[in-house]
C-alpha cells in the first residue's frame, strides 16, 4: 500500500492520464502506472525531499557565510521569544524550544522555500492555547498561574495530540492537491484575522505586565471578560512588575523604532530582545525579585530532552474539528509568505509540498509535546537581510536553539514573566499598525475595508476561529452580493470614433438614434437573473411583458368594435390605421445592443434569459444584438440553442464589436423604413440580413 502510494503521488498528472484517457487496456496500464521501479522511488524521494535537489548543487563558498550569520541572528532572536510564546500556549518554556529545533531541521529536510523562518508564532501559540485551555477545564483542572504541577501533564498531553491532528488536513490537502484553498483568504481577511487576534494576544499579556493572577478566560469573548477581570483585580497589581515592564516596553520599542530607521546602515538587526533577557534575568536574580517582591518568573527550564510519548487518542473527537482552522491558517501564512519571497529572488514553490512540509512540522514534533508551527513574516524578514541563501541557515539557528536546550536553559530561572509579556507585546506593532491604514484602505475600496472591519471585530470580540470563519464567509458574500448587484449602465458613443462608454459617467457623448446599448459588468447567473432585467427594463424604459400586455388588450377592443360593426376605432382612426397606433410613442429604439464583454460566463438560467429578452423583444420588431462575446460565452449560447438549430441566424445577432452591432443596427433600420409598407418588404429584409452575415462573419474572426 505504501509502494503504491508512493509511485501514485511521484507521477501522478500524466499516468492518470494515460490510465482513464481512451478506456483501453485499463488494467494493464493500471498495473503499470502502479508499479514501483527505482526510477519512481527515486523520483518520488527527491519530490518528497527537496533538499536531495538542491542540496548538492549548494554553492558553498558563495552561500555559506550568509546563510551562518543568519541562522546565528535567528538562533539568538528565536531563544527569547519561543521562551516568551510559552505563555500564550500555556506551556513551559521547554517545549517551545522543542518546536523551535525540531520544526527548523524538518523544514530543511522538506521544505521548498529558501528564505522563510519557519517555528513559533504568536497567532498560531494563540489559537493553541485556547484550545488545551478548553480541555483542561473540563477536565477540571484550575488554569490560574498558581495551578498544581498535576495539571501539567495533562496539559501536554492534550498538546500532544492536538498538534498530532494538524498532520492529517495538512497531508491530506498535499496528496489531493489542495493548495488552491489557500486563494480564498483573501489579503483583508489575513490582515483582519491577524489583528484581531493580536488584540486578543494583548488582552492576553497585560495581566502579566501588571502582575495580576486571574484565570485564562475562555469561550467567545474572551476579550471582554479579561478586560472585565484585570480592572476588577486592578487593585493587586505587583508595583515591582509594573515598572520592569514599563521599562522593557520603552528599551524594547525605542530599539525597534532605530532599527527601523537606520536598517539600511545595519548589517544586522540589534539582538535587543536577547539583551533585555539577559539584563532582566541577572537583575532579578540577583535583586530576588521573586522572594521579596513576589514577582512572577519563568521557573525552572529543564536540560536535554524529554523521552518521546504517543499522543492519547481518547481525545480525538473534541479537538479534532478545532485542528481544522489551525491546520489551514498556518499553510496560508506559510505560502504565502514563501510565495512573496521566492518572487523577489525569483525562485518557485510548491505550494502542495509546503503542506507536507508543516503537516510534517507537526507530527514529529507532537511526540515531544510541542507547539503548532508556522512561517513567520518578521523573522523570515531579518533572515533575508542578514544574507540567507537556503535553509542552511535554519540548520544552525536549531544549532543555536539546542545549545540552550542542552546546557543554558536553567539560567533563564529567574526570568520575569512580566519581561516576556513585553517581549510578546512589543512584537504586535507591525499588526496593530493595520488601524493606521484603516484610511488608505477605505480610499482604494470600501468593500475591502469592510471585510476587514468585520473580521477584525469578530476575531477579537467573540473567538480567533470563528472570526476566520465569519471572514471567509462575509468576504464570499461580498464577491456574491457584488456579482448579484453589479454596475449596468447605457453606453453611448465618443464622438468620431468607434467607442462606447457610460453616457451618465462621461460628457459631450453622442447617443445613437433609434438603438440602446446596455453593458451588464458580471457574469450571467440564476442569481443575477432578474436584477439583469429588472436593470434593462429600467434604463431602457420598455419591459416587453407590460408592452405585450397592453397591444393584446387594445387589440381584444379592436376586435370588440369591430364586431359591434363600428369600422371606426374608439380613437377614431379607420381600420387600416390602427396597425400604427399599436406602435407606442415611448418606444424609441428599434434595435438593442447588449455589451457582453464583462460577462466572463453564462449558466443555464443565463442563456435562458438572453433568450427569453430576443423573443420578447422581438415581439415589439426590436432586434436584439450580442457584442464582445468571450469564446467560453458564445460555446454557451450555441449549445444552448440560442442562434437556432444550424446556427443560420448567428451572423446577424452576434458581432466581434459594439460598433459592428451599431453599424448593423443603422443600416437595418434605414434599409427596413424605406421599404417598410412596400411590395417587396420580406424580400428586402432577406437582402439585408444575408448581406450582413459575411460583414459579421468577418468581425467575428477579427479583420
Amino acid at each position: 500500500g505504501w509502494s503504491l502510494l508512493m509511485c501514485i503521488t511521484a507521477d501522478r498528472s500524466p499516468h492518470l492520464h494515460s490510465v482513464f484517457g481512451d478506456g483501453k487496456n485499463i488494467g494493464t496500464k493500471l498495473r503499470k502506472s502502479c508499479s514501483c521501479t527505482p526510477q519512481k522511488l527515486k523520483n518520488f524521494l527527491m519530490n518528497f525531499f527537496p533538499v536531495l535537489q538542491w542540496l548538492p548543487k549548494y554553492r558553498c563558498k558563495e552561500y555559506i557565510w550568509g546563510d551562518i550569520m543568519s541562522g546565528l541572528v535567528i538562533g539568538i532572536i528565536l531563544v527569547p521569544q519561543a521562551i516568551a510564546y510559552s505563555l500564550l500556549a500555556g506551556l513551559k518554556p521547554i517545549y517551545s524550544l522543542y518546536t523551535s529545533f525540531f520544526a527548523n531541521i524538518i523544514y530543511f529536510l522538506m521544505g521548498t522555500s529558501r528564505h522563510v523562518s519557519v517555528g513559533i508564532f504568536s497567532l498560531i501559540s494563540l489559537m493553541v492555547g485556547q484550545v488545551v485551555d478548553r480541555e483542561l477545564l473540563l477536565a477540571g483542572f484550575d488554569l490560574n498561574d498558581d495551578a498544581p504541577p498535576a495539571s501539567g501533564d495533562a496539559m501536554v498531553t492534550a498538546h500532544a495530540l492536538f498538534f498530532f491532528l494538524l498532520l492529517f488536513p495538512q497531508v491530506l490537502m498535499g496528496i489531493f492537491r489542495l493548495g488552491f484553498v489557500s486563494m480564498y483568504l483573501s489579503e483583508s481577511v489575513l490582515d483582519g484575522f491577524a489583528t484581531g487576534a493580536s488584540l486578543t494576544i494583548l488582552t492576553a499579556q497585560v495581566k502579566y505586565l501588571i502582575g495580576i493572577k486571574i484565570p485564562r478566560s475562555q469561550g467567545h469573548g474572551m476579550l471582554v471578560i479579561t478586560w472585565i477581570n484585570i480592572f476588577r483585580n486592578i487593585s493587586q497589581a505587583n508595583l515591582c512588575d509594573v515598572i520592569t515592564s514599563a521599562i522593557c516596553i520603552v528599551v524594547l520599542v525605542t530599539a525597534k523604532e532605530l532599527g527601523d530607521r537606520y536598517k539600511h546602515k545595519l548589517k544586522f538587526p540589534l539582538p535587543t530582545e536577547l539583551v533585555v533577557i539577559v539584563v532582566a534575568t541577572l537583575v532579578s536574580h540577583y535583586g530576588k525579585l521573586n522572594e521579596v517582591y513576589a514577582s512572577s518568573v519563568s521557573g525552572a527550564i529543564p536540560t536535554g530532552f524529554i523521552p518521546p510519548k504517543a499522543p492519547e487518542f481518547n481525545l480525538m473527537l473534541r479537538v479534532a474539528l478545532d485542528a481544522l482552522p489551525l491546520a489551514i491558517v498556518s499553510f496560508v501564512f506559510t505560502v504565502s509568505l514563501s510565495e512573496m519571497f521566492a518572487k523577489k529572488y525569483a525562485y518557485t514553490i510548491r505550494a502542495n509540498q509546503e503542506m507536507f512540509a508543516v503537516g510534517f512540522c507537526n507530527i514529529i514534533p507532537s511526540f515531544f509535546h510541542s507547539f503548532a508551527t508556522s512561517a513567520a513574516l518578521a523573522k523570515t524578514l531579518v533572515k533575508t537581510s542578514t544574507g540567507c541563501q537556503t535553509q542552511i541557515s535554519g540548520v544552525i539557528s536549531a544549532m543555536v536553539v539546542l545549545l540552550v536546550l542542552l546546557f543554558l536553559a536553567p539560567l533563564f530561572y529567574s526570568l520575569q514573566k512580566c519581561v516576556l509579556a513585553c517581549i510578546i507585546i512589543v512584537s504586535l506593532r507591525g499588526a496593530l499598525r493595520k488601524f493606521r491604514d484603516v484610511p488608505a484602505r477605505y480610499c482604494v475600496n470600501k468593500v475591502d475595508t469592510l471585510v476587514w472591519v468585520v473580521t477584525t471585530s469578530a476575531s477579537a470580540l467573540v473567538s480567533t476561529e470563528i472570526g476566520l470563519l465569519v471572514g471567509i464567509v462575509f468576504s464570499m458574500l461580498c464577491i456574491i452580493v457584488r456579482t448579484q448587484r453589479p454596475r449596468t449602465a447605457l453606453l453611448a458613443q465618443i464622438q468620431d470614433t468607434g467607442f462606447y462608454e457610460d453616457d451618465s459617467e462621461y460628457e459631450n457623448l453622442s447617443t445613437v438614434p433609434k438603438v440602446k446599448i446596455f453593458r451588464f459588468e458580471a457574469p450571467l447567473y440564476y442569481a443575477n437573473r432578474n436584477y439583469f432585467l429588472k436593470s434593462l427594463y429600467r434604463l431602457t424604459n420598455l419591459d416587453p411583458n407590460l408592452e405585450a400586455a397592453r397591444r393584446k388588450k387594445y387589440e381584444k377592443k379592436e376586435k370588440q368594435h369591430l364586431k359591434k360593426g363600428n369600422h371606426r376605432t374608439a380613437n377614431g382612426l379607420g381600420i387600416g390605421e390602427t396597425t400604427l397606433q399599436l406602435v407606442p410613442k415611448q418606444i424609441d429604439f428599434q434595435a438593442l445592443v447588449v455589451d457582453c464583454s464583462s460577462i466572463s460566463f453564462l449558466d443555464t438560467t443565463g442563456v435562458n434569459t438572453l433568450k427569453e429578452i430576443l423573443k420578447d423583444y422581438k415581439n415589439l420588431n426590436i432586434s436584439v444584438l450580442l457584442a464582445c462575446c468571450n469564446p467560453s460565452v458564445i460555446d454557451s449560447l450555441k449549445r444552448g440553442g440560442y442562434f437556432g438549430k444550424d446556427f443560420g441566424c448567428m451572423q446577424e445577432m452576434l458581432f466581434y464589436s459594439i460598433h459592428n452591432a451599431v453599424l448593423f443596427a443603422k443600416d437595418q433600420n434605414t434599409s427596413l423604413s424605406s421599404y417598410k409598407g412596400l411590395p417587396g418588404f420580406k424580400e428586402k429584409q432577406e437582402k439585408i440580413r444575408v448581406g450582413w452575415e459575411g460583414k459579421s462573419a468577418s468581425f467575428l474572426e477579427g479583420d
